[in-house]
């Protein structure tokens, strides 16, 4: 008896395994809904490097190869898209952005890329403050100093010259420091006496104490509480505007880096509806209540037909190195501060411990060098408390935000831990016009340093870290292959060894960051099978001349096999064959 009922159980398995073999054959044979032909394909598969076609059917590659042999596959209701020579890619993934923020850029004043000078930011914020109605708060982000002759921070007292009845609060681009007016500490009840809070700072002048205007870090809350609160509405238009840019730069997918519940709640909806083309994989703030939500949850993976997953918490330890709050091992070059904590790490080391058992993954924010070690350090020891045995996900793949400046000897912990290093090369192009003046240049050996981590066996998951920068793929591309600033500058000690080559800059921003997301099962390469996820740029950033490569434009970007964005009015547009 016991025979024929395992032979019936094998039989079963056969008959099972043959069935689906041959669905899957009749789904092959099946006319495409899309092809693309005559393009210059880039599929990182091993087995095919290249291809001329691709071949797509309900929203999953099935067939890569020739035009001809593609051009097999059409059917009476086949989409043709004609490449026209144009270079497809698996699809660009932005591995860390913050997409509401991206979208409230687009909405308020934004300051990034055109305050190049001191004067031109007073100028753009003149301006937005003779739009705005006498009382009303005037609030915009994207400013950088680092240009700025003498190159030093805002005041107050330039505020007030311009906006002496508005109360004015501008986040620095970084996002760990803001700039406000007198009248706006008057409101917050900030003077001489006010201490610094927790993982803030309120940086003041000498010897009188009175504050500058400048709030680091977590100081920014005495002001940012009394800000207009946005709406739901304001929150999903933001949503939308920053999807809708991510699209149009060429991102098929983010890796989104911290939300609260309402923030969550809204994307949910907006990927359910259909409204967000893009895949958004999303994480967690680390407070009390989204916490808490998340892991008594558990991971939320692949909902609306593969759009939105979320199964990370995201912490910080420490600030930015432009705003002096990243935790370094030795204090700055150029400032008598070490930086500072921002999550105390006992408070993050109990949080790792629930992380780990409810198989959630953990993002930390780390820039300086002690930050750093101290994240590996809390990892390492999580890791050891809790076997693989007790764990929902035994390789967790927890990561390091950032990974921004590395002692040596930490390096080739992330490759032994398992942990991937996001990092964001446009970083690296921006800091290296301040960075050996906040470092020296003796420590400038562990920054941003892809190729050491490369070669000692980590991966980078590569992303943008938009708002902070312009969140543009091809320059983040740029800069990992080219480690100089977009002039072409690079400066004394900046280690252009540390650049990576091509195909491991693909790599970061497209292979690497699916396997950050558990995904590479079902997106990172063309291949049968996989999601029809591609970025079209107007040119082989794998073969033009390096100057070229920020000439690019992202001509098409294709979700799940839908064209959900079509550059307009380019004359080397791709076009469908009629």
């Amino acid at each position: 008896m016991t025979s024929l009922i395992a032979r019936l159980t094998l039989l079963g398995w056969m008959l099972g395994w043959m069935l689906s073999c041959l669905t899957l054959a009749a789904e092959r044979a099946a006319p495409a809904d899309t092809l693309f032909i005559n393009g210059v394909i880039h599929t990182l598969d091993e087995r095919q490097p290249q291809a001329a076609a691709v071949a797509v059917r309900r929203g999953r590659v099935v067939f890569v190869g020739g035009a001809a042999d593609a051009l097999a596959r059409r059917g009476p209701r086949t989409r043709l898209v004609d490449l026209k020579g144009a270079a497809m890619y698996p699809g660009f993934t932005d591995a860390h952005c913050h997409l509401f923020g991206i979208g409230e850029r687009e909405l308020s004043l934004n300051l990034e890329g055109t305050t190049t000078t001191r004067e031109a930011f007073l100028a753009a914020v003149a301006a937005r403050v003779a739009q705005t109605p006498r009382g009303e708060w005037v609030v915009g982000r994207g400013w950088i100093e680092t240009f700025w002759m003498p190159p030093v921070f805002p005041t107050a007292a330039e505020l007030d010259a311009i906006a002496p009845e508005h109360p004015v609060y501008l986040t620095r681009a970084d996002g760990h420091a803001s700039v406000v007016n007198s009248r706006a500490l008057e409101l917050a009840g900030i003077d001489e006496k006010t201490a610094n809070p927790p993982g803030g700072d309120i940086l003041r002048d000498q010897p009188t104490g009175r504050p500058t205007g400048m709030l680091i870090d977590s100081a920014q809350g005495l002001v940012g509480r009394l800000l207009p609160k946005l709406s739901p509405e304001d929150y999903e238009r933001a949503a939308l505007a920053g999807a809708q840019r991510e699209l149009s730069l060429g991102w098929c997918a983010i890796h989104n880096a911290g939300s609260s519940l309402l923030e969550t709640s809204i994307l949910r909806r907006l990927c359910r509806e259909g409204k967000i083309k893009l895949r958004v994989y999303n994480a967690a703030a680390n407070r009390p209540l989204e916490v808490a939500t998340l892991l008594r949850s558990g991971p939320i993976v692949g909902e609306s037909n593969g759009r939105f997953t979320m199964r990370a918490i995201k912490t910080y330890l420490d600030g930015a190195l432009g705003s002096r709050g990243a935790a370094l091992l030795a204090p700055y070059s150029d400032a008598e501060t070490s930086g500072l904590f921002l999550t105390p790490p006992d408070e993050l080391r109990a949080l790792c411990r629930r992380a780990l058992r409810a198989g959630i993954q953990i993002e930390t924010h780390a820039i300086g060098d002690r930050a750093n070690r101290q994240a590996l350090d809390i990892y390492e020891q999580t890791f050891r408390e809790i076997p693989a045995a007790q764990r929902r996900v035994r390789a967790p793949r927890w990561r390091v935000e950032h990974a921004q400046i590395l002692s040596a000897e930490d390096i080739p912990r992330f490759a032994k831990l398992g942990v991937i290093a996001s990092m964001q090369p446009s970083h690296a192009i921006s800091d290296l016009h301040f960075a050996p003046r906040r470092l020296g240049i003796d420590r400038l050996a562990g920054a941003y340093a892809w190729r050491s981590l490369l070669d000692s066996g980590a991966l980078i998951a590569g992303g943008s870290d938009a708002p902070v920068e312009r969140g543009e793929p091809l320059i983040e591309f740029y800069a990992a292959v080219a480690r100089k600033d977009l002039a072409g500058f690079s400066g004394e000690g900046w280690h252009p060894e540390q650049a990576v080559s091509r195909l491991d800059a693909l790599k970061m921003l497209t292979l690497w960051p699916t396997y950050a997301a558990f995904e590479e099962g079902e997106a990172g390469v063309i291949a049968v099978g996989k999601r029809a996820d591609f970025t079209v740029f107007s040119a082989d950033l794998l073969a033009i001349p390096e100057a070229d490569i920020l000439k690019a434009r992202c001509l098409m970007t294709v979700v799940g096999g839908e064209l959900a964005f079509v550059a307009e009015g380019l004359g080397d547009a791709p076009g469908e064959a009629r």
